[in-house]
């Protein structure tokens, strides 16, 4: 018989050893698994975090093994590369944070043991991920399991896979499925595989076995409407048991009709997740998995993207229990490596061997903004031919895609890899206008009529601390992001031929070297905050275009107390079609409508807001103050600038509302704009450093204004403004 043992306790957390001798006779912390060692450092600004090899350490005694049993270690995740000492011996390395990995321990084990573990989160130039704009956690910060078994056994040695494979063929006209279940095994003896309450006895060849089985009046797989999972098994005369769960369904892609799932229009929208969260690092509970996945209900997605690498398979578990189309994708990500080919060829090859089974992954990534800091040159388009391959050769059923930069030209031969594409854009947030990408869609659907889009990443970052009646690109208010979403919503409404949608980020999430908005150390374009504590407003809005089973209202800016305007506008979202609002008790209007709905209210001093729909409502406070709060203000300074600017500009001369292409125009003007850029890119962390220079990058902010920029900075007063311009001012333009 399998028997599966959590190796969770008796740990020691080791931070500096030479090797395995020295980590054993360390004194060290007692830790418990999962754990990083980064979870306050890695997420609290400065790009400081601790990268470097640190040691897990326990004793472990010999296990009772049948008689030509085996012993094997798996290791659910450790970041990011491994290697496995037992007395001192090496037995294994792993390079890939991300993924299952085993060790077979037979025939090493004493009747006492020292197991020590290395595990190194340090740069390098050939495990994936080194550039990207999250905090790559160390550690032990999944399961660590010790599983034996008798000597004829299903396999472990193959990429963590679960040694049992399952490919449902659905034929929607006769109502059926088409079942191959595939096992791999040591030794002799029939194999016995069950499936829907059906039963094969297979006899291996080479260590493979398969049975077919034919599903008839089959209940699919049907998103979030009707989940249902079956369950494969197999068994060995040995008493080893393998088993599986599995969904029929049937997944298609259109360039016109965007997402199918079994046969019918289903577009994916849905949102983002990194596996995080605040002071917990990536050390993640079954219980914080729940909670994730209880919010992704509560608003209504249909997808996830599961970013930018392999989950957790309890979170891939969770997909398939509630219905939730999922792209899976490994961390090839912002910067192409010469030297980490085989690595993205290995993380790709475990993802698939380790995911195949789950019903609910619809496609494959390959990578994430590969080309934000590297140019599209064979190496990197070699790369990415044989990841699709690899994934095709492995799994015959799913299309590929990748997340491409929002600077990436839509001519790229890169596009032409994958089965299917979908673009991150930000315009509207790090530069130019929110209408600019509706217009990237449309021209790229007018100019590629047969290529299926989709928009993979989207969003703005708010700390809920900023409020504003006028909020505008960069002020990190919770109100542009609110504003920046209703437009994106539209947007993607109207063009159901984007075949997934994914907004950028459910949750905020460590990213140690960002220091802005604010906050430092994290990336706040959540629709929730790190610590799941605070849903902003913009959760209500995707609540209110998605979730069609829990009746509710909500206004936006109950944060927006102090307001000086004396008609304030107060919005609610609901799924509701009739709203009603109430000031102090009283009713002011009510409005037929869908999602938002907009009321003019006076103010004069503190007032009760209510809004109300039927049996639900929510409540507010605002109140009339004739200065505003300087607590909801991010870059107090740089928000004066208007009082001063139209007074002291002389426009025969440079001044910083020039843009970046007129100013870089003049060598004398365009010095002072790379120092002061090649500054804030180092403010914001490796990725910005990376990317600073990507040409197409340089185009596009081009067009905007110095001014604009200097406010979403957020780390320049009032003075270093006003000098900035007194020096531009001094640089007179020739023609």
């Amino acid at each position: 018989m399998r028997t599966i043992t959590v190796l969770d306790t008796g740990w020691t957390f080791v931070k500096t050893a030479s090797g395995p001798l020295e980590a054993a006779q360390a004194s060290g912390e007692a830790v418990t698994l999962p754990h990083t060692w980064n979870a306050a450092d890695g997420q609290d600004g400065g790009n400081d975090y601790y990268r470097g090899t640190c040691w897990y350490v326990r004793e472990l005694d010999r296990p009772a093994l049948e008689e030509g049993g085996e012993a094997w270690l798996e290791f659910a995740g450790a970041a990011m590369t491994a290697e496995v000492y037992l007395n001192g011996e090496k037995l294994a390395r792993h390079e890939g944070g991300y993924s299952a990995f085993r060790v077979n321990l037979t025939g090493r084990l004493r009747e006492k043991n020292t197991l020590a573990v290395s595990v190194d989160n340090s740069d390098n130039d050939r495990v994936y991920p080194q550039k990207a704009d999250f905090t790559f956690y160390g550690g032990l910060y999944r399961e660590m399991r010790l599983i034996c078994v008798p000597r004829v056994h299903f396999d472990l040695s193959y990429c963590g896979a679960p040694g049992i494979k399952v490919t449902p063929v659905v034929d929607l006209e006769s109502r059926s499925a088409r079942v191959i279940v595939e096992t791999w095994q040591t030794g002799g003896g029939d194999v016995t595989i069950t499936a829907a309450g059906q039963s094969r006895t297979a006899a291996p060849a080479d260590g493979h076995a398969q049975a077919v089985f034919t599903i008839e009046n089959v209940r699919l797989w049907d998103g979030v409407t009707d989940p249902y999972l079956y369950t494969a098994a197999a068994s060995l005369p040995s008493g080893d048991q393998v088993s599986a769960r599995f969904g029929c369904r049937k997944f298609e892609i259109d360039p016109q009709k965007g997402f199918l799932l079994n046969g019918r229009s289903y577009p994916l929208r849905g949102v983002s997740r990194h596996q995080d969260r605040k002071g917990a690092g990536n050390a993640l509970t079954m219980e914080m998995h729940r909670e994730d996945m209880a919010i992704v209900r509560e608003i209504g997605a249909n997808t996830l993207r599961l970013a930018h690498y392999q989950h957790a398979q309890e979170f891939y578990d969770l997909c398939d229990e509630n219905g939730i189309v999922v792209w899976a994708e490994i961390p090839y990500i912002t910067m192409h490596m010469r030297n980490g080919r085989a690595n993205t060829l290995s993380q790709i090859e475990e993802l698939v061997a380790q995911c195949y089974n789950h019903p609910s992954i619809a496609v494959w990534g390959l990578s994430n903004e590969i080309t934000a800091a590297s140019a599209v040159d064979e190496d990197l388009l070699e790369n990415h031919r044989l990841l699709n391959e690899l994934c095709h050769r492995m799994d015959k059923t799913r299309p590929t895609t990748m997340a491409d930069v929002f600077m990436l030209e839509t001519d790229s031969p890169i596009l032409d890899i994958p089965d299917v594409n979908s673009y991150n854009l930000y315009f509207g947030w790090y530069l130019g206008e929110l209408e600019q990408n509706e217009e990237f869609f449309d021209e790229f659907h007018r100019k590629y009529p047969d290529r299926c889009i989709g928009f993979s990443e989207y969003g703005a970052d708010a700390n809920p601390q900023y409020q504003s009646a006028a909020p505008e690109r960069g002020d990190y208010t919770e109100s542009y992001q609110a504003r920046c979403h209703e437009h994106m919503l539209k947007m993607i409404e109207e063009r159901p031929w984007l075949w997934a949608t994914h907004v950028w980020n459910l949750f905020d999430f460590a990213a140690d070297g960002r220091d802005e908005g604010g906050k430092h150390g994290e990336n706040q374009k959540g629709l929730v905050t790190f610590d799941r504590k605070l849903k902003k407003d913009a959760f209500y809005l995707y609540k209110a275009a998605w979730n069609k089973t829990e009746p509710f209202v909500h206004l936006c800016g109950s944060r927006y107390v102090d307001r000086t305007e004396p008609v304030t506008e107060i919005k609610v979202y609901s799924n509701q079609s009739e709203v009603s609002l109430y000031v102090d008790g009283r009713l002011l209007a009510s409005q037929e409508g869908r999602t938002v709905f907009r009321f003019r209210v006076p103010i004069t001093g503190e007032h009760s807001i209510e809004a109300r729909s039927g049996d639900v409502c929510s409540i507010m406070l605002v109140r009339k103050v004739t200065e505003p709060n300087p607590e909801y203000i991010f870059n107090r300074e740089a928000g004066t600038v208007t009082n001063w600017f139209d007074q002291e500009i002389d426009s025969g001369c440079y001044s910083i509302a020039d843009t970046l292409a007129e100013l870089r125009s003049n060598p004398e003007a365009g010095a002072i704009i790379d120092r002061m850029m090649a500054q804030a890119s180092a403010s914001r962390g490796d990725v910005a450093e990376s990317v600073k220079d990507n040409p197409a990058l340089q185009r596009m902010m081009g067009r905007m204004t110095l001014i604009s920029l200097l406010k979403q900075a957020g780390n320049i007063d009032e003075e270093s403004i006003k000098q900035l311009n007194r020096i531009l001012q001094g640089i007179r333009k020739t023609n």
